[in-house]
């Protein structure tokens, strides 16, 4: 667990095969990632009863999916997905997704 501060900008990690987690911030209440899309990867539509998820776009682009609806989101928007809902993520755009995820309570 990471405790105070920390450089999200320096905090990106991606890979060929599957979208990236990184842990910034977890307690017992919450935690905070960031999520590394290179373009064509997805995470695949699931729930969380009783948590609810927050996405913040901060890099590139990204459909995402609350419940039956999808929108683009682009930097600076942000989608909530509330306890039970389904949700997901998938860059299709030509470049890097990053995102900034939060969720409570922690699962």
């Amino acid at each position: 667990m990471v405790v105070g501060w920390v450089d999200v900008s320096t905090s990106q990690r991606f890979a060929s095969d599957k979208f990236q987690k990184v842990n910034l911030f977890e307690t017992e209440r919450m935690f905070c990632d960031v999520y590394c899309f290179e373009p064509g990867q997805e995470q695949t539509a699931h729930k969380h009863q009783g948590a609810d998820k927050i996405y913040y776009v901060l890099e590139g682009r990204g459909l995402v999916q609350i419940g039956a609806e999808q929108r683009e989101l682009l930097p600076g928007m942000a989608a909530h997905a509330g306890s039970g809902e389904e949700h997901a993520v998938t860059n299709d755009g030509p470049d890097r997704l990053v995102m900034l995820v939060f969720m409570a309570p922690h699962p």
